[in-house]
């Protein structure tokens, strides 16, 4: 992987790359929850098909129109990972995330969502067997603290009689979403970060797609205009788009400044449930939320802090 430029232009690009990648996925719960409160009542892997479908396009173009790296040299190993990397990643992680959505609020999704930075650094302290710091172990329990506070809230919890299992659902995303960055890492450079995104959003589409096709009649996908145009909404800004902006931001300011400055995402959804959707936004949901972000900023500070200097 090439090293990043430090300069402050490029800064500058990478960092609005992030933002607006982080804003786009973020505004997936919101285009969501808009989709499910139509009168045709669509369901979960319903919506999840006609957003791939409409996405498959602009992987499939980048799929086969990229280059691998010149030293790559792929086994069968290879691309068994990848295509199980496609499957969590994008497929199982988006579905439990999509299901989560038909019972809790679009701001609790996000905040259990973003948990994910907190569960990569148990993982590699599990799997590699590295101890987690006192900053790290300060990060954890400042953003489980965070969203027990929001979850504990009345307004939260009186919302929908299964937000247990909402909260259950989209906390197994932040998981799965885990295990598939804490695996990814190996395979990114041997692909290519464009490449490993097409093929592994590629693998999702199709996953998606065969999943509809087995459990639900072709003649559900005749939805109303208005949900066709959320699904749109859904492929283009909340999927196709994201992809490429963060990629992009990555390779000018690097993986770790991305995370922080990702940040930005789950206020944007916040903002925008309260705006668009009409979600409360209590004393409660304010403290909670600022804890969690400040949890993952400080996961994602005392991670840099801990890796080796150098080119990325």
């Amino acid at each position: 992987m090439h090293a990043t430029d430090n300069s402050p232009r490029q800064t500058l690009v990478g960092s609005a790359f992030i933002v607006l990648g982080a804003i786009a996925f973020s505004s997936k719960a919101i285009l969501i929850k808009l989709a499910y409160a139509d009168a045709t009542g669509v369901d979960a892997i319903t919506l999840m098909t006609l957003r791939m479908l409409m996405a498959l396009p602009f992987f499939l173009t980048v799929a086969l129109s990229t280059r691998a790296p010149k030293t790559a040299s792929h086994g069968v190993g290879d691309w068994i990972a990848l295509a199980l990397l496609g499957v969590m990643g994008y497929y199982l992680a988006s579905f439990l995330d999509f299901k989560g959505l038909e019972h809790i609020s679009a701001g609790l999704e996000r905040l259990i969502l973003f948990l994910y930075p907190t569960i990569v650094v148990l993982l590699t302290a599990l799997l590699y067997r590295r101890p987690i710091t006192k900053p790290q172990l300060l990060a954890l329990l400042l953003s489980y603290a965070g969203i027990l506070l929001v979850y504990g809230s009345a307004s939260t919890t009186a919302e929908s009689p299964d937000t247990a299992l909402g909260a259950a659902l989209v906390s197994g995303s932040a998981v799965v979403y885990a295990l598939y960055l804490t695996g990814s890492g190996h395979y990114i450079p041997r692909f290519g970060s464009r490449q490993f995104t097409a093929y592994t959003m590629t693998i999702a589409c199709v996953v998606t797609i065969a999943h509809f096709l087995v459990s639900k009649p072709i003649a559900q996908l005749a939805v109303s205009t208005r949900v066709l145009g959320l699904a749109l909404a859904l492929a283009l800004i909340s999927t196709v788009a994201p992809a490429f902006l963060m990629n992009a931001g990555i390779r000018r300011i690097g993986a770790d400044h991305a995370s922080i400055v990702g940040t930005v995402g789950p206020v944007s959804t916040l903002v925008l449930a309260y705006v668009v959707l009409g979600e409360t936004l209590g004393t409660a949901q304010i403290i909670g939320a600022g804890m969690v972000l400040g949890g993952v900023l400080l996961a994602s500070v005392a991670k840099r802090a801990t890796k080796p200097q150098g080119n990325r």
